[in-house]
């Protein structure tokens, strides 16, 4: 009967479909149903001259870390037999020279997990320098543990890398292009651990609106009830919609992809006006309304034009010829009318009397910002 009833609900919400409405997996995001950062430190060798070489003491303390684990020693002869003390004394200094890593490159390794991830697979990784190696190109990155926020590692990375800036330079003159201490290894890292998610073990399967509106969390819920039966959803708040969903694993991934497909009529979005102080762009969505206001703009232009002349004295004057520089200035103001908004004018009435006056992106900006000091703009102004 269990079954039976899950047939009728999936074929239910095949036939729910309105039209001009959004999807509400384009809408939402499944709790806990999200990708991880993960990031390690590794060592980069190849390098063509490029790497850190003795200026950072870091690589080549790591180098030795690497050698050592491999049962190689980097610190000189060990010997078990005693030496003079001529020999012990440069025995000592060969063990306290520096090691030069040229084709070597101290690197960040970082990737992105995505959810359910499991072992053996594979995900593309990020490789950046930290020290001073001036390129990466040509390069493989020595394995690399790459470690969660708990400090476990949840992959192994390692391989060529793929670097696409170049550098080079000779007789005192360089050139760049792109970012030659940066790259990628497409697939370059094994998933090693898989990393635990409430989907499978939680009774109820939260959905979060991306944007968060009472009216969306209204219309999903509604949505789901219809096609699914009362109360087998529930808005928690303005972003959040608990589900029931099945204990089966394989009915609760069905599940979940009906819902996902179910169409709902979004809430409109609250009146906002975003300008961008920077490149002078300002956009206004269709909600936003002004009331009554009278406005003009105008702007004063002020030029200044230089004469240079010379004053030469009169015969038998005894003076001196010196050079005198005239000024004339002049001072313009445009002659802009003054546009008048009416009560509950909307986004294209607005955008046509600013054009109407000739108004510039950076006109428009002050308009806008002058409409909400004076509390006509009834909309959000958000400047970045």
């Amino acid at each position: 009967m269990l079954k039976l009833k899950f047939i009728l609900l999936l074929v239910a919400a095949m036939v729910v479909t309105p039209g001009h409405a959004d999807r509400i997996k384009d809408l939402t995001d499944v709790a806990g149903v999200r990708s991880n950062q993960l990031v390690g430190f590794g060592l980069v060798s190849g390098l063509s001259q490029t790497g850190d070489g003795k200026d950072l003491p870091l690589t080549a303390q790591a180098l030795k870390t690497l050698l050592s684990g491999m049962g190689v020693s980097v610190d000189g002869p060990v010997t078990d037999f005693d030496l003079g003390d001529q020999m012990a004394t440069l025995a000592a200094q060969n063990a306290k020279k520096e090691v030069k890593v040229e084709n070597l490159a101290a690197v960040m390794v970082t990737a992105e997990i995505p959810p359910f991830a499991k072992p053996g697979q594979r995900i593309d990784i990020n490789v950046s320098a930290i020290g001073v190696a001036e390129s990466l190109r040509g390069g493989t990155l020595i394995m690399t543990q790459l470690r969660g926020i708990d400090g476990e590692t949840y992959a192994i990375a390692q391989g060529p890398l793929t670097v696409t800036g170049v550098f080079s330079d000779a007789a005192g003159s360089s050139v760049q292009i792109g970012v030659p201490t940066s790259g990628r290894i497409p697939n370059g890292a094994t998933v090693e651990r898989m990393i635990d998610t409430p989907f499978n073990t939680s009774e109820h399967i939260v959905l979060n609106i991306r944007e968060a509106d009472f009216s969306t969390s209204t219309a999903i819920t509604e949505a789901i009830n219809v096609a699914f039966g009362a109360g087998t959803a529930k808005a928690i708040d303005g972003v959040s919609v608990a589900v029931a969903a099945p204990i089966d694993s394989s009915q609760r991934v069905t599940f979940l992809s009906m819902i996902e497909n179910l169409d709902v009529a979004p809430g409109e979005p609250p009146a906002r006006v975003v300008i961008n102080s920077r490149t002078g762009t300002a956009v206004i969505n269709r909600n936003v309304k002004v009331t009554a206001v009278a406005v003009t703009h105008g702007t004063i232009s002020v030029s200044i034009s230089a004469t240079n002349e010379v004053s030469q004295p009169g015969p038998f004057a005894e003076g001196e010829t010196v050079g005198v520089q005239n000024a004339d200035i002049e001072v313009a103001e445009a002659n802009n009318p003054m546009f008048l908004f009416q009560p509950g004018v909307d986004l294209r009435e607005i955008v046509d009397a600013v054009n109407q006056v000739g108004a510039s992106p950076s006109s428009l900006i002050a308009i806008l910002e002058a409409l909400k000091t004076s509390g006509s703009l009834r909309a959000e102004l958000v400047v970045i």
